[in-house]
């Protein structure tokens, strides 16, 4: 088959290369994608989105996470357009945000009260912030290799940074309470708090769940240091569980950060939090001359309110284990040894023996070109619009896919890729 053009996107690279510093920047810049992957795209429906050349994807990035319901959800957008038809952002927030608060506090097992921004650096940053003003302290622990977020103090990207940003923030192994206890016992009387994921998802790396006696542990530790432990559910956050990601565990954090899926694609961010860090919570200054507009507020409200009635969670669930199961079919059937982790609402898709993702580039890049959106090296998310015959018609694709990158695999290796 032939590749789809892509002769607008072109155009617009290079009319971005004058005027936006390396014409894109970002996890969203698809010049870090195999050739043949759009960098601009037009619409989306459901699980589908259009790139500004028309062509069309079944898309299982879903935006990086935001996007759980799918694409122009229509109770959503009508949420959407009855309240821009009123306005959007006024000196002051509207009733939607005590109704969302309310809501969320109703929907969250751990949550007290919350508090809104507009994307998870800002709802991870204010939780360790939060957290040194409850205790006092400054030392705040995080999983080695974890990412929470793109400013100084946690970005993995150490252009611009200084080590003033980073001398309050120590490492400790995933899923390890030797190395946790050590990490502690190193910040001592010092320690504000651990900030941790429900899921180790680092770039690169198969994603692995929590250990359950980890997050007990954890929990303990925190209890009997004085420290806070907060839960970054930016990726998971309605993905995972209705009500957070360690509800099922019985583990509760004292802050959790929350964003992406939060309103199907409308820039929010909340940060939930128990009732011992209400007042250091109101005594920090936290805003954003955006954070109170109403639009992303009532998006929330409608996409709370409709994953309710679609059991959307359930939906994502049975989306992600019918096409882990094709892709497990069609790879072995295709000698190639595919490696799924996380879970089915969020996969992870790696190749053994692809130290350099060449398998990887090549199966994603081929996938592209037959209308299905993946990523060589991120975790993947589904959405409540990928029904069956959405799935069975991307898995068609795959097949193809898995062809093309058998006949591509290299006969030898290179040296393991390096973050």
């Amino acid at each position: 088959m032939s590749d789809p053009t892509l002769e607008r996107d072109t155009a617009l690279r290079g009319r971005a290369r004058a005027v936006i510093p390396g014409g894109m920047y970002g996890h969203q810049n698809a010049t870090l994608l195999p050739e043949g992957f759009p960098q601009y795209f037009a619409e989306g429906e459901g699980c589908r989105v259009r790139d500004v050349d028309g062509n069309e994807y079944i898309d299982f990035m879903c935006s990086y996470g935001p996007i759980l319901l799918g694409h122009r959800h229509p109770a959503v957008e009508e949420a959407v357009r009855d309240q821009l038809a009123r306005g959007d952002c006024f000196n002051g927030p509207g009733e939607a945000m005590v109704e969302l608060a309310e809501r969320l506090v109703e929907r969250v097992d751990h949550a007290d009260w919350a508090l809104f921004q507009k994307n998870g650096t800002d709802a991870t940053t204010l939780c360790v912030t939060v957290a040194r003003a409850a205790t006092g302290r400054s030392k705040v622990l995080v999983a080695a290799g974890a990412y929470h977020g793109a400013a100084p103090w946690c970005t993995p990207i150490p252009a611009g940074v200084v080590a003033e940003d980073r001398a309050n923030v120590a490492t400790f192994p995933y899923n390890d309470l030797t190395g946790l206890r050590e990490a502690a016992d190193a910040a001592g009387d010092d320690l504000a708090a651990v900030l941790v994921s429900p899921l180790k998802h680092d770039v690169f790396v198969d994603e692995e769940l929590v250990d359950p006696a980890f997050a007990r542990g954890l929990r303990a530790l925190c209890d009997e240091r004085g420290a806070l432990l907060l839960l970054d559910e930016v990726r998971a956050g309605l993905r995972m569980g209705r009500g957070g990601s360690w509800e099922a565990l019985g583990v509760a954090p004292d802050l959790s950060a929350w964003s992406k899926a939060l309103a199907n694609g409308y820039p929010i961010a909340a940060v939930l939090g128990a009732e011992a860090a209400r007042e250091a919570a109101a005594q920090v200054f936290s805003t954003g001359s955006f954070w109170f507009s109403a639009l992303p507020m009532v998006a929330a409200l409608a996409t709370l309110a409709q994953a309710e009635r679609e059991d959307a969670h359930a939906r994502v669930v049975h989306a992600g284990e019918r096409f882990r199961a094709g892709l497990a079919e069609q790879s072995a059937r295709h000698d190639l040894s595919l490696r799924q982790s996380g879970p089915p609402q969020m996969p992870m898709l790696l190749f053994d023996d692809d130290p350099q993702f060449e398998i990887g580039r090549a199966f994603t890049a081929a996938a592209a070109r037959r209308g299905v959106y993946l990523h060589p090296y991120h975790n993947l998310f589904l959405c409540a619009a990928h029904d069956d015959a959405s799935i069975d018609a991307a898995l068609e694709r795959t097949d193809l896919a898995f062809r093309d990158a058998r006949a591509a695999r290299p006969a030898t290796r290179g040296a393991p890729c390096s973050r």
